[in-house]
């Protein structure tokens, strides 16, 4: 049944009332009311800030309201942990998977979903097979006996979901469940969700790819700088009406213009390989103000190409030539000395610490440069951050607010800062805006332009097709670890894809 409209008489299984949070200076959410239906799929979607997170970690037990009403299943509840939402059947599904690395996949599912019993026997046979049905359910081909550090991260956001289903809960929070999945993993998640709502279960779906919304969602909710701007069914909307409504203004374009003019070679790789890396065979140049977009599908070899250059797992065939001079690069000290950054995928294993203050996290990388005598000096660091925080737009209460306080697109912000103030010749960016709303996107893309117009030599690793499009100077296509084809700025979706694919198209070539 498609609950676009809230039924007269039937009880919510959720329903807000005028909540609010604040978080030192910063108002989170100003007077949010939202309610969730039962068999009903409710999109959230809004803004960078505009504090989505925030209303799901109230709705999880995360954090408490500063004022408002909350009731789940028609009773309110004054005092909401964690423990007590899962009680209430609540799930939460994070963008970032929240696990014990160390742990094994079976053992992760049951720390969720096992009751605690002092002396309790551990049945680990159940244990395992509890685990392989609900892997299976999803269509996860993953181990149960496997450690989660040596999951992928859609690995890893595939045992979240099974955590979620295994509970058997009646209200499922989703923050972007498919940001890291493939287009056939996405594709048994939604059928999940249908099945979901078809036995009665509510969902919040949170995500910034609009298509998703309109394919399963039944009503949305815009939410812009904490308030709600609205909820509407979602067959009596639009895309352009929903950014709209999320950004305030309507959007002309979504991407700037280039307006950088290149200058000299910074990077040429020759025949470049890594054996551990599953990379080979790569020949490419890039200049100073060029950006040029990594792409290809996944498995291709980007994130590996960029560890290779980052020193993670050195090449162990080809040459590196940087401004002219070959190097050898074996180390991410060594990168970083020689005037490269890498802008890591996972933001929160290797970007942002969310425990420290921004000071730290932005000057984390250039130590040795800023304190050559091992001498920390608190007023340099705190300028420095300072000046990252206004130069790129960070929303947040100061520099000394924790990682953990901001959106994700001001910490892909706040990740990008450590790395400039390496004062770096070549950015590598693997997945830049991943996860972030059109707002912030469209922020992180007009940085990446300004670099380039600055002198920055850029390479892009996006899935996202029209970002590539959109912003790359050139595009270079991987397939299975080399390179399929470079293609000028003027080239098209299809021969994209055609190169990806291995096809030959007239005008594709490497």
């Amino acid at each position: 049944m498609n609950l676009s409209q809230s039924i007269p008489g039937q009880i919510p299984l959720l329903q807000l009332s005028a909540v609010t949070k604040s978080f030192g200076s910063v108002s989170a959410l100003k007077g949010v009311s939202f309610d969730l239906q039962p068999g009903e799929i409710h999109a959230l979607i809004g803004g960078n800030g505009a504090g989505k997170s925030t209303l799901i970690k109230i709705v999880a037990g995360a954090h408490s309201p500063d004022s408002g009403s909350i009731k789940i299943h028609g009773h309110r509840v004054t005092q909401l942990t964690p423990s007590a939402a899962r009680n209430l059947g609540i799930a939460c599904i994070y963008q970032q998977p929240s696990l014990f690395p160390d742990l094994t996949v079976a053992e992760n599912i049951a720390l969720r979903l096992e009751k605690i019993r002092l002396f309790a026997r551990v049945h680990w046979t159940n244990r395992r097979l509890k685990a392989v049905q609900l892997l299976k359910l999803i269509g996860a081909d993953i181990s149960p006996d496997t450690e989660v550090r040596d999951l992928s991260m859609p690995q890893q956001q595939l045992v979240e979901i099974a955590c979620a289903l295994g509970s058997k809960a009646r209200i499922i929070l989703m923050d972007e469940p498919t940001a890291s999945l493939t287009h056939k993993e996405q594709e048994r998640l939604f059928a999940l969700v249908r099945t979901l709502r078809n036995d009665g279960v509510g969902i919040i779906y949170i995500s910034h790819r609009l298509e998703e919304i309109f394919a399963i969602a039944d009503r949305v909710t815009v939410l812009r700088d904490g308030e709600s701007t609205g909820t509407t069914p979602v067959t009596e909307t639009n895309p352009s009406a929903l950014i709209k409504r999320m950004v305030g203004r309507e959007v002309s374009t979504l991407f700037p213009p280039a307006e950088s003019q290149l200058g000299p070679m910074v990077l040429s790789l020759r025949g470049l390989g890594c054996t551990a890396g599953g990379v080979k065979n790569i020949t490419l140049d890039l200049r100073a103000g060029e950006i040029v977009g990594l792409t290809g599908l996944v498995g291709a070899g980007r994130t590996e190409l960029a560890r290779v250059l980052f020193g993670i797992t050195p090449a162990d065939t080809g040459e590196i030539s940087l401004n002219g001079q070959w190097v050898v690069i074996t180390s991410p000290q060594d990168a970083i000395a020689l005037g490269i950054a890498y802008l890591p995928e996972d933001r929160r294993r290797q970007g942002v610490i969310l425990e420290m203050p921004l000071s730290h996290n932005i000057t984390l990388a250039s130590h040795q440069r800023l304190f050559p005598r091992n001498w920390l000096r608190h007023t340099t660091e705190q300028t420095l951050a300072e000046k990252f925080i206004e130069d790129l737009a960070v929303k947040t209460s100061g520099a000394v607010a924790l990682g953990n306080s901001l959106s994700g697109g001001n910490q892909q912000k706040v990740s990008l800062a450590r790395w400039l103030a390496t004062k770096p010749k070549l950015l590598i960016l693997d997945e830049p805006t991943q996860g972030i709303d059109i707002g912030a996107k469209n922020e992180i893309h007009k940085i990446i332009r300004r670099l380039a117009k600055e002198g920055l030599a850029v390479l892009m690793i996006s899935s996202d097709l029209p970002e590539v499009l959109g912003m790359s100077d050139r595009i270079a296509v991987l397939r299975g670890g080399t390179l399929a084809a470079i293609l000028p700025r003027q080239c098209t979706a299809h021969q994209v894809m055609s190169a990806s694919l291995g096809l030959k198209e007239e005008g594709v070539g490497a």
